[in-house]
């Protein structure tokens, strides 16, 4: 079987699993899951620029991802105008002060040659540094937080379009990714990991009590939408039109006038969020396709040879001139720079920014499993991987509740061991994650889709 076959089997299977979710269950849960099936995949793509292409292991995934979701906050919502009169000139001092610092300390390193007098101006910029925020921060924040806590209490964002945002959060992510990746990756891969892992959980620790940036765990709802709203839909002449041209067939057997109107207006009630979920899958579709297109043109290039050089022998290319740093530095940024785009995919999807959801150990976990699994170093192979392990993660607990009723179906209603299986049917979802990753490993070490070596 060639590769090509080989993969369009695969994505057949996972097109065929999903039309069955939608005839057994229904099709706005297959439309959902369809949703985040993309964003997955891209997230997925994020991770295996970085890991696939270079060897990187990034366990801060959900930092980005959040930095991301943080983005279409900052995009979308119209400004808080007396929460900028109230304290927004002290943030922006704070932040200038923060720059200076930085700036300062920089301008140490490099001209200062005597180490104790370097750390001693370093210690003395920092603390005045300190000294500077205390006075001008916390009064600003303080003053933010309090206008109209209950719905408020943050400076909002720039009243543009939420689409813009998932640029934005790109942006956002790429920009933190050139601040952490300067100071962890000389670091082996091992401790990257871990101090990737711990980075993230503090970008989420900012966002949870920050909450004059994005009111914190009061969450942020009712984010604007890029597509239409379903009740919206619902008064537009042209759907119920459409709607009545598509089921006209089943309305032309109802005689009765009443009847079939309020059949017409159950359909339309209906198929207005299928139409909306629709909208979502083609604009996520169109983003992952343009991702995925400079991806493959990335990775086949003389730049995607050399990050595979690298990551198999970094002796090798160093001895040949290669900049190691330099081009894991890059890599990081980009990957990172996808995660921040599906973040803020994430959240336009979800209509509301909740710091609390996001889990790095949960999730990034998932993500990783989608990389694995689908194949790392092939971009398509992610992809796969994407859409296989978040449909299995939605639909185990419905699984594994069947499977249990099957199991049980001999055993009295009032049986305690049918009781406690039934009960403990939906937390499955780790061990059959856990079951999928190990017997990828065993029998399939490379993943569905292994990357495709090219010999020269």
């Amino acid at each position: 079987m060639t590769d090509r076959l080989k993969t369009q089997i695969s994505f057949l299977v996972m097109f065929f699993l999903l039309i069955a979710v939608g005839i057994f269950q229904s099709w706005s849960l297959s439309l959902a899951i369809l949703n985040l099936c993309l964003i997955s995949a891209i997230m997925a793509l994020g991770v295996n620029i970085q890991w696939g292409y270079a060897g990187l292991i990034n366990i801060g995934v959900m930092g980005f991802v959040a930095v991301g979701g943080l983005a279409a906050v900052l995009v979308s919502q119209p400004p808080v105008l007396e929460a900028w009169s109230a304290g927004g000139y002290g943030i922006i001092l704070s932040l200038f002060i923060v720059l200076i610092v930085v700036a300062i300390i920089f301008l140490i390193r490099k001209k200062i040659k005597k180490i104790l007098t370097k750390k001693i101006l370093i210690f003395l910029t920092i603390i005045i540094g300190l000294v500077l925020l205390n006075k001008f921060y916390d009064p600003a924040v303080s003053s933010i937080e309090a206008i109209n806590p209950a719905k408020t209490g943050f400076l909002g964002g720039a009243g543009l379009p939420i689409i813009i945002s998932w640029i934005i959060g790109g942006i956002f992510a790429a920009a933190i990714a050139w601040i952490i990746g300067n100071v962890t990756l000389g670091l082996r891969s091992d401790y990257l990991a871990i101090a990737t892992l711990g980075i993230s959980e503090i970008i989420i620790a900012i966002l949870k009590h920050e909450d004059w940036l994005s009111r914190g765990v009061k969450n942020v709802t009712g984010l604007p939408r890029p597509v239409p709203y379903e009740v919206n839909l619902q008064g537009y002449e042209w759907f119920i039109n459409l709607i009545s041209y598509i089921n006209n067939n089943k309305l032309s057997k109802i005689i009765n006038i009443d009847e079939k109107n309020e059949l017409l207006r159950n359909l339309v009630i209906e198929s207005s969020g299928l139409f909306v979920k629709i909208c979502y899958s083609g604009l996520l579709v169109s983003v992952l396709l343009i991702i995925l297109f400079f991806c493959n043109r990335a990775l086949n290039s003389p730049w995607g040879r050399m990050m595979r050089a690298i990551r198999d022998n970094e002796e090798a290319a160093n001895a040949m001139g290669k900049n190691i740093f330099k081009q894991h530095l890059q890599v990081f940024i980009l990957g990172s720079a996808v995660l921040g785009i599906a973040g803020a995919m994430l959240t336009t999807l979800n209509g509301q920014f909740t710091p609390g959801s996001y889990q790095p150990l949960r999730f990034t976990f998932l993500i990783w499993i989608m990389v694995i699994v689908g194949g790392s170093g092939n971009n398509l192979g992610s992809i796969l991987g994407g859409f296989f392990i978040w449909f299995l993660w939605i639909e185990a607990e419905p699984m594994s509740i069947f499977v249990m009723q099957l199991l049980t179906s001999s055993l009295e209603e009032s049986s305690l061991i049918k009781s406690h299986l039934m009960e403990s049917a939906p937390h499955l979802r780790l061990f059959i994650m856990g079951l999928v990753l190990l017997i990828t490993l065993r029998f399939r070490p490379k993943g569905i889709l292994p990357e495709k070596i090219r010999r020269i």
